[in-house]
This record gives C-alpha cells, structure tokens and sequence, in this order.
C-alpha cells in the first residue's frame, strides 16, 4: 500500500508565499501528474514530499504515517530528476546498485534487484558501461532503474524527460506508462507539459500560482474544466474564448451576445448569471464547423493553416479581434484573408463568468 496525504501544505522563503495550502489524496497505484506553467510551484511541491524542502505549515502522510518531518532516507521515496544525476565514473550496474551497497544489502539480493531492473528496463547489455557511454533516454533509464532497485512505496519523477529531443520524449513516455502497469507501483510525475498530463496520469492536479486550480482525470478536466485558466492550459491546440454579455435569463438557459456580433442561446444547469453580466464563451478547435443554413454562425476572417497531415489547424480572426483555432480534415484549408461563417454548437460550448469560473456545463454529445 502506498497512500499519501496532504494537509494545508505551504512553503514560504525570505516573506514570499511559494506553495499555498495545498491539500491532496494520492491513492495506491495511481499515477498522478502534477502540471503547471513554470514557477507554479509543482516542482517545490514534490520536493517537499521527498523531504528536499523544508514545510513552512501543514503535513504529509504516508499510510497514515507522519513524514513531515522524517529525512528523505527514511520515507521510503525515490526521486528520479531532470538531470541524471548519475556517478560518470561508475558503470550502470555501479550506479544502479550504489545506494543498496551503502545500506549494506548482501551481495546476492543486490544483483538480483539490479538484474531485474535492467531486465524490465532493457539495460541488460549495457550495465557494464559509463554514463557518457549512452544516449539520453539510456542515461534516464539508468535513474529510473536506480529508483526500481529500492522498491519505494512512491516513486517522484521531476521532469525527467525535459532533456530529451521529442521524438525521445514519445518513446520515453511509452516506456514510463508500460513501467506503471508493469510495476504496479505509486508514481508522481511534475511536468509542464499539458500533453504529458493528459496522456501518462490517472489523475492530474493542475497547479498555478502556489494554489491547485483542479484536480481529475485527464478527460473530466479536458470536458468539464473549472475556470479559464483549466480551460486554457489543457488541450492542443488550445480553447479559444470569446467575450459576450448576458442578454437574458430564462428556467431553460440564457442568451449570450458576442462582441463579435454573433447572439447564441446556452442550456444552463443552474448558473448564478445576471443578465448584463460579463461571460466568456470557449469552444475548442474540434467543435467548430462550417455553418450551414440555419446554424448558429460567428463571421471570421481566416489567418494562416497549419497541415499536420490528418489534420489541418485553420487559424482566424474575429471582427472583434479574438483568435480561433479550427481543426478541419487534413486535406482541407483555408485561403488566407477568406471570409468564413462558423458554427457555434451551444452544446459544445463553455461558459465561464466575470471571475474565470465555469458556470454552466453545456449539455455535450460524446466526443
């Protein structure tokens, strides 16, 4: 079992507020992705779980065990970093067995953990070698598998695949979601990269600011985000918003007029909205269409079109001035400057007031 609790957590340095109060369940076995944008706070909240911090306030449990305190030797953690971190003058088998032979494990259970993690990790021609010996997914396999020999209860992963070029990346990730199902094992990964989030977690906690924005799985925060910035930070291409006012209220919904000109009515599920009040409507890129006759329309101007191959992002412009990001087949594309009616379907639309907050959820077909 590995059960990890967060209690009104905070870090502070010389006066300056740095995490929070953050508060947070990992559950044994999942794979939980802290994202955010840089200086969030992700990677000084994983620090603190392993011990490298000091916590200003607050707690951090391990089933049901009081580690706030305990020195990160003792936490029965292991932390894979960004960098490496590997001995350059020692093998991959050295550097993989270096912390059990410290901690005088015999001979014979130290090679065999040794050899079981380079069998799962597929380093076994390599163990005999040095770090500078290898590629950099090689070198990162070697800190995983430096992890794998200790048998922790959690393993933390801060950014371990920055370093790597993106075709690495892709591999490595596959690698690390492979090594999750093959070890059974607790794992919280800090990244900043939103695709990373979405395609590796069984839960991500969406941080910004020192303060966690959401916490869910992958697609309840894609479809369901609480505010804007959920709503802008998760999904490639990104959400694209457009300002309106409230025009009326009614039991079944309210009508939004655009800046853009456009006037469209929303289902609601009971949003506290006014009418005159300040909204903003997102709609991702796959839900925007061509209109057809008797469609809800928006005017744009096209920009530029991206071919990605099966896909085609086609960029425009509103008449007031707000970019949107169309996802069309890939054998299709705009003409630069073409004038253009999309699609507005109130069913895949977000809405979020004033604040940022989504107030209503419209009712969505499935993706």
């Amino acid at each position: 079992m590995a059960n990890l609790k967060i209690k009104n957590l905070q870090k502070g340095f010389e006066g300056f507020s740095i995490i929070k109060g953050i508060d947070l369940e990992v559950n044994d076995r999942e794979f939980v992705v802290f994202v955010g944008p840089s200086g969030c706070g992700k990677s000084t909240l994983l620090r603190l779980i392993a011990g490298l911090e000091e916590v200003s306030d607050g707690t951090i449990e391990l089933d049901g065990r009081d580690i706030t305190e305990v020195s990160p030797a003792k936490r029965d953690l292991a932390m894979v970093f960004q960098t490496y971190a590997l001995y350059p003058h020692m093998s991959v088998r050295k550097n993989m067995s270096f912390a059990l032979d410290l901690a005088g494990v015999p001979k014979a259970e130290v090679e065999k953990k040794v050899n079981e993690a380079a069998r799962i990790l597929e380093l076994g021609p390599m163990l005999e070698r040095k770090p500078k010996q290898l590629s950099g997914g090689q070198r990162q396999r070697v800190a995983i598998g430096r992890a794998i020999v200790r048998n922790p209860k959690i393993f933390l992963f801060d950014e371990p695949l920055s370093n790597l070029d993106a075709a690495l990346r892709v591999q490595m990730r596959l690698e690390l979601a492979r090594l999750h199902k093959e070890l059974q094992a607790t794992m919280i990964y800090v990244t900043h990269d939103q695709v990373e989030a979405m395609t590796l977690a069984d839960k991500v906690v969406v941080l910004n600011g020192g303060r966690i924005e959401q916490v869910g799985s992958p697609l309840d925060l894609y479809h369901q985000p609480a505010n804007l910035f959920v709503a802008g930070f998760l999904g490639t291409p990104k959400m694209g918003f457009l300002k309106g006012k409230v025009t009326a209220l009614d039991g079944r919904g309210c009508e939004v007029l655009l800046d853009a000109g456009t006037r469209i009515s929303l289902p609601l599920s009971g949003a506290n909205l006014s009418v005159g009040g300040a909204v903003t409507l997102g709609i991702r890129p796959e839900h925007l269409n061509l209109a057809q006759p008797g469609d809800c329309t928006l005017r744009v101007t096209a920009d530029v079109s991206e071919r990605l191959g099966s896909d085609t992002f086609c960029h425009v412009v509103t008449a007031s001035g707000e970019a949107l990001t169309m996802r069309v087949r890939g054998d299709l594309a705009s003409r630069f400057g073409e004038q253009l009616d999309l699609h507005l379907d109130a069913e895949h639309c977000h809405l979020f007031d004033a604040e940022g907050v989504a107030v209503t959820r419209a009712l969505r077909a499935a993706a």
